[in-house]
């Protein structure tokens, strides 16, 4: 196993519990890091020689050290892969009554480049690392020892794969559905695993959507970037008068309503993009009890942060503008460059600019299935704000 060597006082993160180190924090005369396959194993030490365990490595990216032991001579076979997964899958089980949650959360789980969605006997998986891409065997071989599943579901087509020089097919083993249910709180949604959004569903949201009861109930609905209607279904099973849901996708509407057939729900959808759709409705003065802005991530890098800022204020204004007088807005980021305290500020900003008054009700973030890690602060990326919006 080839060794990478840090520079002097780089190592000090890594010795708080962090996993990963940069290509520009490797001593590359000592060690070159160049002439290393992409996704090989290596040993990682200080700059004087003592271990900080083992890690994956890829010459060609800034992150290019992600470290899988902080024990220098760990072996990382078959028995690795299934000690990881076999305490990610204790927590899982002593949280949920039924094998529907996210299974593997990356670093959090001491696996960094996977993350594993688990609906019963189906998994899917994104890997985005070339070290994770190589041992992906072993991983597969601890999955079935471990859990036997019925199919596994290689999810590609994400952008890091490209940047570590991955390939973008998706990859089946075994058996896997074009659906699968899902039940949260006895609702039951149909998520499309192979053709909806990352891993087809978003269990980062349950612990959010189950606060979602004494705020719906009797509400008129406004689900903006729905998705499959997760947010909107849970307001009308709570008791709400009306529900609406706006996406730029058609197949993801038709889930929506898919799965609104299930439960006899009867659902509105607006397919549009988000602040089109805000702005017609205003302009036919729909008003709505209860509105959630819950995007995508508008801030992927931190180059992006300012503009990414300003569609985040766009949007909560425009869903101010909708709300009865005394109306509630969930509004939630899953952009980690934009913290908690930053999204506060714009929520109180645009509620000053809409001339309306703002109250904090609740706050909420990611499930425990989604578990931070304390060095990481990249791993805590869900926020989520319960507002009350009242006029005067």
């Amino acid at each position: 196993m080839q060794k990478l060597q840090l520079k002097i006082h780089e190592e000090r993160r890594l010795r708080a519990g962090h996993m990963w180190a940069y290509s520009n924090e490797i001593d590359t005369t000592a060690t070159p890091i160049k002439g290393m396959a992409p996704g090989s194993l290596c040993r990682l030490e200080d700059y004087r020689g003592k271990p900080l365990g083992i890690a994956t490595v890829n010459p060609h990216v800034l992150l290019a050290v992600r470290v899988l032991s902080g024990q220098g001579d760990a072996e990382i076979d078959v028995d690795f892969f299934e000690r990881r997964l076999r305490q990610a899958l204790a927590l899982r089980a002593k949280l949920f009554p039924s094998p529907h949650y996210r299974l593997v959360f990356g670093e959090s789980d001491g696996l960094p480049g996977l993350v594993m969605d688990r609906f019963g006997d189906v998994l899917v998986a994104q890997v985005t690392t070339a070290g994770m891409e190589l041992l992906k065997p072993l991983l597969i071989e601890a999955l079935q020892r471990l859990l036997a599943p019925k199919g596994i579901l290689f999810r590609n087509d994400t952008a890091m794969r490209q940047t570590e020089g991955l390939a973008g097919e998706d990859e089946v083993i075994g058996e896997v559905p074009g659906w699968v249910r899902v039940d949260e709180s006895g609702v039951a949604f149909d998520a499309p695993l192979k053709g909806g959004q990352k891993t087809g569903w978003f269990y980062d949201q349950r612990a959010n959507r189950d606060r979602l009861a004494p705020y719906a109930k009797g509400a008129r609905v406004l689900d903006v970037f729905s998705y499959v209607g997760g947010w909107a279904l849970r307001s009308a099973k709570f008791g709400a008068t009306h529900v609406t849901c706006i996406d730029s996708s058609q197949p993801a509407l038709d889930a929506a309503q898919r799965s609104a057939s299930l439960n006899g729900i009867s659902l509105d959808t607006i397919k549009s993009d988000a602040m089109d759709a805000l702005k017609s409705l205003r302009a036919e003065g729909r008003q709505f009890d209860l509105v959630i802005v819950d995007p995508p991530a508008l801030i992927k890098r931190k180059k992006d942060e300012e503009a990414g800022m300003a569609h985040y204020g766009a949007l909560n204004r425009a869903a101010m503008h909708l709300l009865a007088a005394d109306g509630v807005l969930v509004s939630c980021s899953c952009s980690h460059h934009l913290s908690e305290e930053q999204l506060q500020r714009i929520l109180l900003r645009e509620s000053r600019q809409a001339g309306r008054r703002l109250q904090i009700l609740e706050r909420g973030e990611q499930g425990p299935d989604h578990p931070v890690h304390p060095a990481i602060p990249e791993t805590r990326y869900l926020k989520a704000f319960y507002c009350r919006v009242t006029t005067g």
